[in-house]
């Protein structure tokens, strides 16, 4: 029998202000969005059993509104932050998850991503059944396939007719065993402490706890010029996280193909879906539900 009462324990970081890049949908209404993105990502969970936290950067009564009606009472805790950082919600969100004690399992999601229906349990059974896996991220990005920065030798493996592979970063959002994010306790009050005011920047966080790139000078010199962004990420993993990268343990990244979820930033969608025929699927179904209301 499990010691814990859920399958997962969920943070998820709502900001209602605007994107700072289109959407692929509701580019002008944030609220539409966000109320999409959610619906999808409750409509994703299929049976698991879910505790959730949701952080409300700024949001207006609207939003508490929203998700009261799609999340019950029993499961769902409310935070709510006027007007901070998206660190700051990201550490707090890192902070409870690693507290609780409901789910060995856990997920940081933010407000700008999008779920197919009944796939999420593919992603927690692929973390539970791997000893070696340490996170999992549900977006399989585009740039896997076109950038150098990804063009490294990987683990596949074959499993719920997903192919998982092995990679070196992806964002915010991402599943990970409890167990491995506590043992990063002290690198998560780090860079809180480092860039409170600011982003988080995901890349040199990423690089630093999959160990990949980080020793390559010629790399580094060479992207110096061409990608500053991957030169500067190596650059920012030495200096918030030497410890971890000398001294730590290397921690593991893995993404499903075909993708569970996508960002929902237009340009970017996961490969391989057709995304508008998703959303227009998810839109139908959130009306639907509104009617029985």
């Amino acid at each position: 029998m499990s010691q814990f009462s859920y399958d997962l324990a969920a943070a998820y970081r709502i900001y209602s202000g605007a994107q700072t890049t289109p959407a692929a949908i509701f580019a002008d209404d944030k609220f539409k969005l966000v109320e999409l993105c959610f619906n999808s990502f409750k409509n994703s969970l299929g049976g698991l059993r879910v505790k959730l936290w949701v952080f409300l950067n700024d949001c207006p009564p609207e939003y508490d509104a929203m998700i009261k009606r799609v999340w019950g009472a029993e499961d769902l805790v409310l935070v709510h932050f006027p007007g901070v950082s998206s660190t700051t919600t990201h550490y707090e969100a890192s902070r409870v998850l690693m507290d609780q004690t409901d789910a060995g399992i856990i997920y940081f999601s933010d407000d700008d991503y999008f779920y197919l229906p009944g796939q999420f349990p593919l992603a927690v059974d692929f973390l539970k059944q791997n000893a070696d896996v340490d996170f999992v991220t549900l977006y399989d990005h585009p740039d896997l396939y076109t950038t150098d920065l990804h063009k490294l030798p990987g683990q596949t493996r074959m499993v719920s007719g997903k192919t998982w592979s092995s990679c070196i970063s992806t964002c915010h959002t991402f599943l990970a065993k409890r167990a491995a994010l506590i043992e990063l306790r002290r690198l998560y009050a780090d860079i809180y402490r480092a860039v409170q005011k600011t982003t988080t920047p995901d890349l040199c966080f990423w690089m630093a706890l999959t160990k990949k790139r980080v020793f390559n000078p010629v790399k580094f010199v060479s992207w110096s010029v061409s990608k500053p962004y991957w030169a500067a990420s190596i650059f920012l993993a030495w200096f918030y996280f030497w410890r971890q990268i000398l001294f730590g343990r290397r921690y593991s990244l893995w993404g499903p193909r075909p993708t569970i979820a996508t960002h929902m930033c237009a340009g970017v969608e996961a490969p391989g879906i057709d995304w508008q025929k998703e959303f227009q699927r998810q839109i139908a179904s959130i009306k639907s539900e509104t009617r029985k209301d």
